[in-house]
């Protein structure tokens, strides 16, 4: 793994200066080398063919010491690590997301298909959400929390990623899936509230209807964004199910609600998006995205950690090897 050098800087850069003595001492180590090796004349070479190992290794000793010399160097710039701390006072919005569950979400107008889409347009919106708490809801033909407020984005996306439909009772419970996301909400002390119900069709099934939970939202301030999926005229959509549990697929005519949707969203000051194609769902995640802004006041605190340590420990580890061997393993007699 290659280390991260990001946050590292140097407190005196100008002892880099004494690198330029590096060429200087290695032409000197190289002239006393070669003052020290004694030489004899002989009449022949053959006796003396071949040389020790020992000899070759102490030809290689001085650059031990060039080497920790060059780490002291470094060292003496006193490399440090930045280490930086966030105080944010964040004016935080909770979000609850609503997605709809009916099978008609499993329809081939979108690539693969609605649902899966959907899905991965939210787990985006979620990760740029970094300050907020967001919650998420389901519905089909019943409703339920699928998971409550938390700063945890990581859970979120994780839930976001694991929806299917089919377990649920199939038809569209509008009403119940924004009340659902509404009573999350309604005790919430934070200063923006907002529900973001994404639909494929129109209310079908449900005991509270969708203007009545309307009403609620607005009776707690909770501003929804209703957004209509699906493009217009026919799509490649679930017609029937198997006893096995697959579904059948035939074209289908696409049907959403969009003047409930649209007052849904005018009753609680909200606004209604229609998404006929993933860029389109993602342009409407951006708007929301820009209209719910988070308010921050960030406050960046620098500290500073010495990281010149480990130069110092593997300088002295080279100067002490580079003894050992001169004095101890490659030892010579003196002549």
């Amino acid at each position: 793994m290659i280390p991260d050098f990001s946050n590292i800087q140097l407190a005196q850069v100008w002892w880099l200066l004494l690198l330029l003595l590096l060429p200087l001492a290695a032409f000197r180590l190289w002239r006393q080398g070669k003052k020290r090796q004694p030489y004899l004349q002989v009449p022949s070479l053959t006796p003396l063919q071949g040389s020790s190992w020992k000899g070759q290794i102490r030809r290689f000793l001085p650059l031990l010491r060039l080497l920790a010399f060059a780490l002291l160097a470094v060292a003496m710039t006193r490399p440090q690590n930045v280490l930086q701390e966030r105080d944010i006072k964040a004016e935080g919005i909770d979000i609850f997301m609503a997605i709809d569950l009916s099978s008609s979400m499993l329809a081939q107008d979108f690539k693969p298909d609605r649902l899966t889409v959907s899905k991965e347009v939210a787990i985006d919106f979620v990760e740029k959400r970094e300050f907020d708490r967001i919650g998420l809801a389901v519905f089909a033909g019943e409703a339920f929390t699928q998971c409550p407020l938390t700063s945890d984005h990581r859970i979120v996306n994780e839930y976001i990623g694991q929806l299917e439909c089919g377990y649920l009772q199939d038809g569209t419970a509008i009403g119940m899936g924004l009340a659902t996301a509404v009573n999350r909400l309604k005790d919430s002390k934070a200063e923006s509230k907002v529900v973001i119900l994404l639909t494929d069709g129109k209310n079908t099934s449900g005991y509270i209807q969708p203007l009545t939970a309307a009403e609620l939202a607005k009776e707690f301030n909770v501003k929804v964004y209703t957004i209509g999926v699906g493009t217009t005229g026919r799509a490649l959509a679930p017609v029937s199910r198997r006893s096995n549990g697959d579904y059948v697929f035939g074209l289908s005519q696409v049907t959403i609600d969009e003047p409930l949707l649209r007052q849904i969203a005018s009753l609680t000051d909200g606004k209604y998006f229609r998404a006929t194609t993933r860029e389109a769902l993602e342009d409407i995640y951006e708007q929301i995205d820009q209209l719910e802004k988070t308010e921050m006041d960030v406050t960046t605190v620098k500290s500073y950690q010495e990281a010149f340590h480990p130069l110092v420990f593997w300088a002295l580890i080279l100067i002490g090897l580079e003894l050992l061997l001169r004095y101890g393993l490659l030892r010579t007699l003196p002549l």
